[in-house]
């Protein structure tokens, strides 16, 4: 059983609702269980900005599928739910995305692990911390801002 952190963001809808559906349906994929949960958070819209708040939270998940048919079933969870790909960075009902694959590099064209977004998100960095504290990526070192206090830590 490999862990993997997956990020979900939701910014249509009921945002809440559409991340506990993800939640439940990602329970359900074979051979792969939720074993933590971050909290969530609003976020601002990042690159494509006219569009409404996201709200972001990071599972990890142990499973024993391999990273591609991880994504496969990831993105056939956002299909079900009603994602909708017409904008690139655009509004959507739910977003999964595999931010970590073990302790894996992989590059695929299709799939690329570690996220390359993880150093840009600040709230991605800071919910993968709250779920453990000792979770680095040697590609993906960086302060950010940790705690209610807001200091800078080493991720």
């Amino acid at each position: 059983m490999v862990p993997v952190y997956i990020g979900l963001g939701s910014n249509l809808g009921d945002r809440s609702a559409n991340l506990a559906r993800a939640r439940r349906e990602i329970g359900r994929i074979p051979g792969t269980r939720i074993d933590a949960e971050s909290s969530i958070e609003e976020t601002d819209p990042v690159d494509y900005i006219d569009q409404p708040k996201f709200l972001n939270q990071v599972v990890r998940v142990v499973t024993d599928m391999k990273p591609e048919e991880l994504l496969d079933a990831l993105q056939n969870i956002e299909t079900r739910m009603g994602r909708v790909r017409d904008i690139p960075k655009g509004p959507r009902v739910i977003d999964c995305d595999i931010l970590l694959y073990g302790c894996e590099t992989i590059a695929t064209g299709r799939l690329d692990v570690p996220h390359p977004e993880i150093k840009s998100r600040d709230f991605v960095l800071r919910q993968m911390r709250e779920i453990d504290p000792d979770c680095i990526h040697i590609t993906h070192r960086k302060e950010v801002p940790h705690g209610p206090d807001k200091k800078h830590q080493r991720f």
